[in-house]
């Protein structure tokens, strides 16, 4: 395999025609795929704006920001535009253990000649400065304060990089490009669903040069999705089942939204219970497994009406078999 440092974009790739977005745009792509660079998933479905978005972060070294809710693809949708781009792309998940010198680098002991020697050891902001790479930060919104200036260095489109351990400058890469998702846009935890996630500093946020939401996509792409990652659901009766399941994701949102509920399901949740519908052969059954039992108890009655809405079916949690006094399943 060459040289990651050394390989250069050779080709142009109409958007219209790899994703089948409305758009004359045409981008660079590598020739090869290297080992950097993550799987296509075919069942993926892109947002088109969000898209055009992520792209002119790869086309014209943009520093792109995408926000939104949990679960609705923010990072998959950044990787699977470098995977069809060939280009490679490192994820970084920026959670609270994540530290500057994991970031920049620090000093450690390695053998040399027999002998054991101090020597820098780059940390992953300066090798991917150096590399045609796609750097994404997740959970952005979450990193600690001392991460988020060493962020703020290479904001910059021509940002150069110092090391001061190093006495040495360096320069980013042509085809360097950096990414980031969050839940919130740095106003910190308002809604109690996102516990540690940081208020960050509007300095910082100005930088970046495209935000870009995304949201959940409309049903029928949601269908869509989750019977392509399961296919076995693909009949007649499978696309209603899975027709109701997202229509009752879409009514926890709204009840989320209305300050009914605290949690809500997200396309992830919706495809986890797809899936668990295949391993207990129960939809009720894998609903409690896969949302319900993660809820509040006080909460449970009305997503058991929601559920009942859709599927024309009683939950033991249902406020009606509760006050016959059916109580609460054992699961």
């Amino acid at each position: 395999m060459s040289d990651l440092s050394q390989i250069r974009p050779t080709r142009r790739v109409s958007v219209r025609e790899v994703f089948g977005i409305d758009s004359d745009l045409v981008v660079p792509a590598f020739a090869e795929r290297d080992d950097h660079v993550p799987e296509i998933d075919a069942a993926y479905r892109f947002n088109p704006d969000v898209t055009l978005a992520i792209l002119a972060g790869f086309s014209r070294n943009r520093r792109v920001l995408v926000q939104g809710l949990h679960g609705t693809g923010k990072s998959t949708h950044v990787e699977q535009v470098a995977a069809r781009l060939n280009w490679p792309c490192v994820r970084v998940n920026l959670d609270g253990h994540i530290s500057r010198l994991e970031l920049v680098g620090k000093d450690a002991i390695v053998l040399r000649e027999g002998l054991q020697v101090t020597e820098f050891q780059e940390g992953i902001v300066p090798w991917a400065l150096q590399r045609p790479v796609a750097l994404l930060f997740d959970e952005y919104d979450a990193g600690r304060p001392d991460v988020m200036f060493v962020i703020q260095r290479i904001l910059e489109r021509d940002g150069k990089f110092t090391l001061l351990d190093q006495n040495r400058v360096i320069e980013p890469h042509p085809d360097f490009r950096l990414f980031a998702t969050a839940n919130t846009l740095g106003l910190g935890n308002l809604t109690g669903m996102y516990h540690g996630t940081q208020v960050l500093n509007h300095g910082q946020i100005d930088r970046w040069n495209i935000v870009a939401t995304l949201n959940y996509l409309p049903r029928a792409e949601e269908v869509a999705i989750v019977l392509a990652r399961v296919p076995s659901m693909d009949t007649e009766d499978g696309r209603k089942r899975v027709n109701s399941m997202v229509a009752m994701a879409e009514l926890t949102r709204k009840g989320h939204a209305a300050g009914d509920l605290t949690l809500l399901m997200s396309p992830r949740t919706v495809s986890t219970w797809a899936e668990n519908c295949e391993i207990f052969g129960d939809p009720a059954q894998a609903f409690r497994l896969s949302f319900l039992n993660k809820c509040d108890e006080v909460e449970r009655a009305l997503v058991a009406e929601y559920y009942q809405r859709c599927f024309d079916a009683e939950l033991a949690e249902s406020a009606s078999r509760i006050d016959d006094g059916g109580g609460a399943p054992a699961a």
